[in-house]
C-alpha cells in the first residue's frame, strides 16, 4: 500500500503526519510531496524517516492513496494526473466540491456513496463538516427546512501566515498581514472572498457543500463567517427550522447516538464546548441545546471542532481508511 500526501510542509500536511501516526491505515509505502522548494526536506511517519518529493515525482511513483492539501491549483493540475494511474485522490482543496461527478464525503454520513472508479473524492470545507456531522442524523428524522449559522472561526483556517500575524500583533510586534485589518482583539466578517451577492467564498461553501452532502437541494442554508482571534478550533451557532416537530429529548439521544459527536450541554456546570478544549481531538462538540421558541420546529445548537483535525487530516484519513477496507 503506497500511501501519499500532497502538501506535507503545510498545516493540514503537518496535522496529516500526526493523525497517520494514530491511524491504523496500512502504509507500506509513504511518499510526502510538496512543492520545489520543499522538496529534499524530511519528515518522520511512524519512526521512519522520508524525503519529500515535488508532485511530478510522486505521481511517477503510482500511490494507491494520495491526500491532497496543497490548494485548488496544485488539486486541479495533480489531481487527474495521479487518478489516471489508478490513484484515490482525496481533495481538500475546494477545486472539486461543487461537481457533480465527484463524491463530497463525511465518512459517517456518506462514505458508502463512495463508488470503486471515483478515483477523487472530495473533502468539504472544514466549516461544513462539523455542522452536517451534528445535523446528519436530526435531518433523517426531522427533515431539515432552513439553516442559519454564524462562524467564529480560528486563524489556523487561514494558514500559517495568519496565525503568525496574530501571535505577531499579540506579542506588539510589526506584523504582516494576511488579512485587512488587525486580528488580535478583533473580529473580522470576512472568510473566503466578496462575491457580487454580498456573501463570500466561505458563506456560500457553507450553503452548497450542506446540500450536497445531506442530499437535499430544498435546504435553505444562510451563512455568515467571522474570523476570530482564536489559534486552533471553529466554533459555530446554528438555528435550525424543522419540517417536524420534536422532542428534545429526542433531539439529545441523537447527537449522542451520532457517531463522531460528544454532547457538551450542562449549563449549570458551565459545561459548553469551546476551541480551547477542542485542539487536537477528533470529535466533533455539541453544546447550548435548547429548543429556539420563537418559530416552529426550531432548534439552537453550539457545534465546535479542531479544523486542522476532523475539519481536514482526520477526515481525509477516515475516507483513506474506509477506501483501504472496500477497494484494497
Amino acid at each position: 500500500m503506497k500511501v501519499c500526501v500532497v502538501g506535507i510542509t503545510g498545516l493540514v500536511g503537518s496535522e496529516l503526519l500526526k493523525v497517520l501516526n494514530e491511524s491504523l491505515l496500512k502504509i507500506d509505502v509513504f511518499i510526502p510531496a510538496a512543492s520545489e522548494k520543499s522538496a529534499g526536506k524530511k519528515v518522520v511517519l511512524r519512526g521512519s524517516e522520508y524525503n519529500v518529493v515535488t508532485p511530478a515525482q510522486a505521481c511517477e511513483m503510482k500511490p494507491d492513496i494520495a491526500i491532497f492539501s496543497a490548494g485548488s491549483a496544485v488539486s486541479k493540475e495533480w489531481a487527474p494526473r495521479f487518478a489516471e494511474n489508478g490513484c484515490y485522490v482525496i481533495d481538500n482543496s475546494s477545486q472539486w466540491r461543487m461537481e457533480k461527478e465527484i463524491p463530497l464525503i463525511v465518512p459517517e454520513i456518506n462514505a458508502a456513496t463512495i463508488q470503486q472508479n471515483d478515483h477523487i473524492i472530495s473533502n468539504p470545507n472544514c466549516s461544513t463538516i462539523q455542522m452536517v456531522l451534528a445535523l446528519s442524523r436530526l435531518h433523517e428524522n426531522f427533515c431539515i427546512r432552513r439553516i442559519v449559522v454564524s462562524t467564529y472561526q480560528s486563524v489556523s483556517g487561514t494558514g500559517v501566515k495568519a496565525v503568525q500575524q496574530l501571535m505577531d500583533e499579540r506579542a506588539g510586534k510589526a506584523a504582516k498581514k494576511e488579512y485587512p485589518h488587525p486580528i488580535d482583539l478583533n473580529c473580522l466578517p470576512h472568510g473566503g472572498s466578496f462575491l457580487e451577492n454580498g456573501y463570500t467564498s466561505e458563506e456560500e461553501k457553507l450553503v452548497f457543500e450542506t446540500r450536497k452532502i445531506l442530499g437535499s437541494e430544498q435546504i435553505q442554508v444562510s451563512a455568515t463567517v467571522v474570523r476570530v482571534p482564536v489559534i486552533g478550533g471553529h466554533s459555530e451557532s446554528v438555528n435550525v427550522e424543522f419540517e417536524r416537530p420534536f422532542e428534545m429529548e429526542d433531539i439529545v439521544d441523537l447527537l449522542k447516538e451520532t457517531s463522531g459527536i460528544v454532547v457538551q450541554d450542562d449549563p449549570e456546570s458551565n459545561l459548553y464546548p469551546m476551541p480551547i478544549y477542542a485542539q487536537g481531538k477528533d470529535e466533533v462538540f455539541v453544546g447550548r441545546i435548547r429548543r429556539d421558541n420563537s418559530i416552529e420546529n426550531g432548534l439552537n445548537l453550539w457545534i465546535v471542532a479542531d479544523n486542522l483535525r476532523k475539519g481536514a487530516a482526520t477526515n481525509a484519513v477516515q475516507i483513506a481508511e474506509y477506501l483501504e477496507e472496500v477497494y484494497f
